[in-house]
Parts: structure tokens; C-alpha cells; sequence
């Protein structure tokens, strides 16, 4: 099993990238060899936000193996749209190696808790789907939590992303290693502060959070 989440940048075509979150439903039902899917829409601010990035989308994919990724990213009739509509693309391939929490009533990563190098860079994605009565108390404690990853000592990049706008939210987020995701995570006084207060407050319906082990990253800036 192999992971991967791909961000397509466009600087045009940024109604048809928008499109494609309803579009390219039907088309990556089909791909073989693909388990688990999410379309997603990104944030114009740091980790979760309620303003959106119209220039950003991105796809997160669950494959049987590798060959079924790869094909799917270098030949695929939507890769070949995304060559000629996008500016860039950017294609992580992740190890999942320790997760927990349910996205959509499922864990589609089965990460465990294996050893990994200590130098590797690590990936996270938190995710969330919030009880709609605790919309507002949520948003307003938002600011805080993303300074705190703003801010964190480790971190190399974040984005946030998601299905729906205010309701369903995540972030990707890129660390150097697997010491610095423990000490924010255990370190980190703002940080924790917003943990505590999610149990407390029973904001999440539903949450997952995976870590994974970067294997590769791909770059690919179209010429139009």
C-alpha cells in the first residue's frame, strides 16, 4: 500500500480546476487499483481557514502498490488534464506508519507503529469534521492553533485542506524529522492548549490523524 497527495498550482483555468472537485468524481471511481480518495480544496491561510485558495486544489489517494500510483500520476487521461489546465503540480508518496480516528467511518491508512529513520522528513495530515453546533467556538480558537504551527520549530511547510468549507477541514504538514512532530505535539504550550480544549469542547463529529514517512516528492512546472 502506498499513499500519495498531489497539489496542483494553476495561474489560469482556475473555474475548471474548481469544477473538477464535483467533475473528476465519477472519473477516479474507476481508476483501478485505488482504494481511497478525497478531491479537496485548499485554504488561503496557514492550517485550517476559512478563506479559501482558488489557485490551489489537491488529491490524496490510497493505492494497492506503487505501479498503481505511478501510472496513475505519469498516464492517466486526468493527468494528461491537469498538464495542459495547471501551472504545476507538486506528488508526494507517503508511508503511513501510525494513525488514529476515522475518516468517512473508515482508516483507509493502517498506519502502524513502525520504526523509521530518525532523519527521514515526516508528512502529517489532521482532519476533522465538526459538530455543527460548535462551528463558531472552533473558528474562533483557529487563529491560536495555527500560530502555534506557524511557529513550531521542525516544520518546513502546511496547507490547509478540505471537502467542504467550515465544516470538513485538514492539514498537510511537512516536518524535518520524526523528533520535531513529537515535540510540538508534546512540547508545544499553545498547541497542546487547543488538543485539551477539542476533547473538552467536543467540537470534532469526527477526526483522523495519520503520520507518514515521505518516500519521494515530484515536481512537475507545465510549459503553456
Amino acid at each position: 500500500m502506498v499513499t500519495t497527495i498531489s497539489f496542483f498550482k494553476y495561474n489560469t483555468n482556475k473555474f475548471w480546476a474548481f469544477k473538477q472537485m464535483y467533475l473528476a468524481f465519477e472519473l477516479m471511481n474507476k481508476v483501478s487499483g485505488l482504494s481511497f480518495f478525497k478531491l479537496l480544496g485548499t485554504g488561503a491561510g496557514a492550517g485550517f481557514s476559512l478563506y479559501p485558495d482558488f489557485s490551489t486544489y489537491s488529491i490524496l489517494c490510497v493505492w494497492k502498490d506503487r505501479l498503481s500510483a505511478d501510472d496513475f500520476i505519469s498516464s492517466s487521461n486526468h493527468s494528461l488534464l491537469i498538464s495542459k489546465k495547471a501551472f504545476s503540480r507538486e506528488d508526494y508518496f507517503l508511508n503511513p506508519i501510525h494513525s488514529h480516528g476515522k475518516w468517512d467511518g473508515v482508516n483507509p491508512f493502517k498506519g502502524k507503529n513502525v520504526p523509521v529513520d530518525k532523519s527521514n522528513k515526516i508528512a502529517i495530515i489532521t482532519r476533522a469534521t465538526l459538530n455543527f453546533g460548535k462551528l463558531f467556538e472552533f473558528w474562533k480558537s483557529v487563529p491560536k492553533a495555527s500560530n502555534a504551527i506557524k511557529n513550531a520549530s521542525g516544520v518546513i511547510w502546511f496547507k490547509g485542506i478540505g471537502e467542504l468549507p467550515f465544516i470538513q477541514q485538514a492539514t498537510f504538514s511537512i516536518w524535518d524529522n520524526v523528533e520535531s512532530v513529537i515535540d510540538f505535539a508534546y512540547k508545544n504550550k499553545n498547541h497542546a492548549e487547543i488538543v485539551k480544549k477539542t476533547r473538552q469542547r467536543n467540537w470534532y463529529k469526527e477526526d483522523l490523524f495519520v503520520r507518514f514517512e515521505i518516500i519521494e516528492k515530484k515536481i512537475k512546472v507545465f510549459k503553456h
